[in-house]
C-alpha cells in the first residue's frame, strides 16, 4: 500500500487574480481524500472573450475524483471565491461548508442555478472544528472588504496548514470582525507547517489603512457636495456602503440603493445579522420626488460594467432618475487593471452631462481589502510557518512574495495553477503537473475555452463574415448565380464596385471553370468557394473574412 501523502493543488487563483480554486489532499498517493477551498469566477473582456458572461476554472481533474471529495469550503462571499459554485457544484456534488453570511450567499448561488441550497452547511468560527475525512478545518475570522471572511486552519495527520484567504490587518473594519493578532500568534505557537497566503498587494510598500479612516473624509465630501450625489463602491464592501449611507444621512440626504447586487448584499447581510444600524433607504420611485440637493444614490458599477447602475445613469435616465449638471459622482473604489476603458467611458459620459466626477487617485475615499507588504511580514512573524506558498496573485506577485518570505528566513515554494506539491516532508516537493484550463459561461451554456466558440467569434469580429449560397441542379451544375451576404464588412471595395457583387462575379467564373469532380464534391466545392471569397476580399478590402458555404442540391 502506498504511503500517505499531503498534497496541495491550485486550479485557479495562483498566477492570476481571481477565479480562486485550491485543492488539498491526504491519503495514499493517487487515492487521497480531497477538500476544495473556494470556487470562484473571473470576468471577461471584449478583447479576449467577447460575449462571455463569466470565466471559471476547469474542474475536470476534480470531477474525475468526485467520489473522493470530502467537502467544499468557502472562505468568503466575493465572486472570485464563490461565484462558480452554482455552475460547478453539479460535477462535484460534495457538501459545502461556510459561515452564516457566506453560506447564505452560497445558497443563493446554488438556487439561482436550480440546485439544492440545503447542501450548504453553516459553521461557527474558531474554536469550532469541521471534520471532513482526514481533515479537521477551522474557520478563523480575519478582516477583509466583505464581512465574515475567514482564514482556514487545516489540520491533517501530516501537519497543519493555514490558508489565509483574502485578508487585511484592520482592527476597525466597521462591519465584520476585526484583525486580532493574538489569535494568529496562538495559531503560530501551536505550529503551522505550511501557510498558503494572499499575495495581491505584495508590491505596496506602506502598511494598509483601516476602513475607519474613510469615515471623516466621506462625511466631509458629501456634506460639501451640491446637487444630487451618487457614489459607487463594491456591493460586497458593506462597511463602505454603510459609511456612505451614514454620510448621506448626516448631510440631510435621503439614501437610495440602486443595482440588484447592492440591494441583495444589504438584505442578506441584515438577515444574517452582520449588518446592523444601517440607515433607512428609499426606493427609486420615491427618490424621484425628493429634491436633488436632499438625495444621495449608492449604486453598483465600480468597473464600468455596461448593465450596472453607474453605466445606466451615464447613458441617461435610469429607474426614473437622471444625473444633471452640477451633480456629483464619486468612485469610492479602485479600478481593477483591465477595466480602465469601461470606467473612462462612464466618466466621460458624466462629464458631458456637466456632472463632477471624483475618483480615488489621492486615496481619500478608498482603501484596499488586501494586506500590503508590511502586513504580510507581520503575518509571517506571527504565524512562523515552516513554509510559505504564495497564492492569489499574478506570477510576479507570487515570486515577490516568495522573496519576501525568504528574506524573513522562511522557506517558500511557488506553485502556479496546475502544479501539485507534496507537502508531506520538511520541504515541498513537486508531485506532478495537472492540466488546467478555463470554462466559459456563454449565455446560459458552459463551454470549454478550447472548444473554438470564442475563437470563431473573435475571428468574425476581426475579419467579418460572408455567407455564400449555391444551388446545384441534378447535373451538378450551378442553377443561377451564387449569392453572397456580407456581415461586418464594407459594402464597397477599393475597385469602387459593391463587394458582394465582386465576390459573386468571381464565384460565377470559378464555377464556370471548375471540373465535375469539384462540383459534385461538397468538400472540394466548399474549399474552392472559400478560397475565392477570401482572395477577392483581400484584394478589395485587405481582409480575409470567415466564410460559410451553403450548398443546396436539387434531387
Amino acid at each position: 500500500m502506498s504511503a500517505n501523502r499531503l498534497i496541495y493543488l491550485p486550479l485557479g487563483g495562483a498566477g492570476e487574480i481571481g477565479m480562486n480554486c485550491y485543492v488539498y489532499g491526504y491519503g495514499p498517493a493517487g487515492r487521497e481524500r480531497l477538500i476544495v477551498v473556494d470556487l470562484g469566477v473571473t470576468f471577461s473582456d471584449m478583447d479576449t472573450t467577447p460575449g462571455v458572461d463569466l470565466i471559471m476554472p476547469s474542474v475536470d481533474w476534480l470531477a474525475e475524483r468526485a467520489d473522493r471529495i470530502e467537502g467544499i469550503f468557502i472562505t468568503h462571499g466575493h465572486e472570485d471565491h464563490v461565484g462558480a459554485l452554482g455552475h460547478l457544484w453539479p460535477r462535484l456534488r460534495a457538501p459545502v461548508h461556510a459561515r452564516k453570511f457566506t453560506g447564505a450567499l452560497a445558497k443563493l448561488k446554488l438556487e439561482d442555478q436550480g440546485q439544492d441550497g440545503s447542501v450548504v452547511q453553516i459553521h461557527a468560527p474558531r474554536p469550532a472544528w469541521v471534520q471532513a475525512g482526514p481533515f479537521r478545518v477551522q474557520f478563523v475570522p480575519i478582516a477583509h472588504s466583505i464581512p465574515e471572511s475567514s482564514a482556514l486552519l487545516i489540520e491533517t495527520p501530516a501537519g497543519r496548514i493555514l490558508h489565509s484567504g483574502d485578508f487585511k490587518l484592520d482592527p476597525t473594519p466597521g462591519v465584520g470582525e476585526p484583525w486580532d493578532p493574538e489569535v494568529f500568534a496562538q495559531i503560530g505557537a501551536e505550529g503551522v507547517k505550511v501557510m498558503t497566503c494572499d499575495s495581491t498587494n505584495v508590491f505596496s510598500l506602506h502598511p494598509g489603512r483601516s476602513e475607519s479612516t474613510l469615515h471623516a473624509p466621506l462625511q466631509s465630501f458629501i456634506a460639501g457636495a451640491k446637487g444630487m450625489v451618487a457614489a459607487t463602491t463594491f456591493a460586497s464592501n458593506l462597511a463602505r456602503v454603510k459609511a456612505l449611507a451614514q454620510a448621506g444621512q448626516a448631510a440631510g440626504r435621503s439614501v437610495c440603493l440602486m443595482g440588484r447586487a447592492m440591494r441583495k448584499m444589504v438584505t442578506v447581510a441584515q438577515e444574517t445579522g452582520v449588518l446592523t444600524d444601517f440607515p433607512a433607504t428609499i426606493s427609486p420611485e420615491d427618490a424621484a420626488d425628493v429634491p436633488r440637493h436632499n438625495l444621495m444614490l449608492i449604486v453598483t458599477g465600480t468597473q464600468g460594467e455596461r448593465r450596472a447602475a453607474s453605466a445606466q445613469l451615464s447613458r441617461g435616465k435610469y429607474l426614473g432618475l437622471q444625473m444633471k449638471e452640477g451633480d456629483t459622482f464619486l468612485f469610492s473604489s479602485r479600478t481593477i487593471p483591465g477595466n480602465e476603458r469601461g470606467v473612462l467611458r462612464v466618466v466621460n459620459a458624466f462629464s458631458e452631462m456637466g456632472v463632477d466626477v471624483v475618483d480615488d487617485q489621492d486615496g481619500l475615499y478608498h482603501v484596499s481589502g488586501h494586506a500590503n507588504r508590511p502586513d504580510l511580514e507581520t503575518l509571517h512573524r506571527l504565524v512562523r510557518p515552516a513554509v510559505v506558498i504564495p497564492l492569489h496573485g499574478e506570477h510576479r506577485h507570487l515570486r515577490e512574495h516568495s522573496k519576501l518570505a525568504a528574506a524573513q528566513g522562511i522557506a517558500s515554494e511557488i506553485a502556479p495553477n496546475g502544479m501539485m506539491l507534496d507537502l508531506s516532508g520538511d520541504t515541498p516537493q513537486l508531485a506532478e503537473y495537472i492540466e488546467t484550463g478555463r470554462v466559459y459561461l456563454d449565455g446560459s451554456v458552459l463551454i470549454g475555452a478550447m472548444d473554438g466558440v470564442i475563437r470563431d467569434r473573435i475571428r468574425m469580429a476581426l475579419n467579418g463574415h460572408v455567407i455564400v449560397t449555391l444551388i446545384m441542379d441534378e447535373d451538378d451544375t450551378a442553377l443561377g448565380d451564387p449569392w453572397a451576404e456580407l456581415m461586418g464588412l464594407p459594402e464597397t471595395g477599393k475597385s469602387g464596385r459593391a463587394l458582394a457583387e465582386t465576390i459573386e462575379s468571381d464565384l460565377a467564373e470559378f464555377l464556370g471553370r471548375a471540373g465535375a469532380r469539384v462540383l459534385r464534391d461538397d468538400e472540394k466545392l466548399d474549399d474552392g468557394v472559400r478560397r475565392v471569397v477570401r482572395q477577392v476580399s483581400m484584394e478589395e478590402i485587405g481582409k480575409k473574412p470567415e466564410v460559410t458555404v451553403v450548398v443546396s442540391r436539387l434531387a
